[in-house]
């Protein structure tokens, strides 16, 4: 009696353990692929570094020089109705200048101070930006650069990108299995890698926005893209 009863379980053990066997050989059969996709969409927001640099044979003297010179920077990002919030101090520097010499080699003589005051200014209204320019020139800068362009909010550009990311990740899976006699099956595990929370960057064909008496600026086009990281089943085909 007892000895029927093992040998009874092990058969139903082994059954499991090939049922088990059977199921991990039907997981198995995957295939894992990337896809990309790109959208573009007009940028809706500019930054530009601006700010002053004076001298004067004084520290004290170029500071006050320097200083007075950026308040009317500010004054005029203001009149422009740029936010506090969007202009940030992004460098302040004070440096010796010293002699040179008759072949231009440095001397340890100082002769004056040289003072950098610079800002990081987002400029949300577009249409604007050649008459903001104009301005900071006019207001006496004489540092302005790093001009970029990008959108504040990506998220509907990147959802396109998205979308078009998981239709080549299929198109992909579908070409394989179909060279391979079999077919794609369930979705078992997607990821996905965004190239960037978009950097500022001139993409695309320029549109030049030219308003009398501004700097004609070109924002041409955002690009955002997109990878996603895909794992389907396989079956046979029915």
């Amino acid at each position: 009696m007892m000895k029927h009863l093992c040998l009874g379980l092990v058969t139903v053990v082994l059954f499991a353990f090939v049922g088990r066997l059977g199921l991990a050989e039907e997981t198995a059969r995957t295939i894992s692929v990337s896809g990309q996709g790109k959208a573009t969409g007009p940028p809706d927001l500019a930054t530009i570094n601006t700010g002053v640099v004076t001298q004067a044979t004084k520290a004290s003297a170029a500071l006050a020089a320097n200083s007075e010179a950026l308040e009317l920077i500010m004054d005029a990002l203001k009149a422009h109705r740029v936010a506090s919030k969007d202009i940030q101090t992004s460098n302040f520097d004070i440096r010796p200048e010293y002699k040179r010499g008759p072949r231009g080699q440095q001397q340890q003589e100082i002769v004056g101070y040289r003072v950098t005051n610079q800002v990081r200014v987002r400029v949300r209204n577009l249409p604007d930006l050649g008459r903001v320019l104009d301005s900071l020139v006019r207001a006496g800068s004489n540092q302005i650069s790093g001009i970029g362009f990008s959108i504040d909010d990506p998220t509907g550009v990147l959802n396109q990108a998205r979308n078009r990311a998981i239709d080549d990740a299929q198109s992909r899976a579908n070409l394989y299995a179909h060279a391979a006699d079999v077919q794609v099956g369930k979705v078992i595990s997607i990821s996905e890698q965004v190239a960037q929370s978009p950097r500022p960057q001139f993409v695309g064909r320029a549109m030049a926005m030219e308003v009398a008496g501004a700097v004609p600026v070109a924002t041409g086009e955002q690009e955002v893209r997109a990878t996603v990281y895909m794992v389907f089943a396989l079956k046979d085909r029915d």
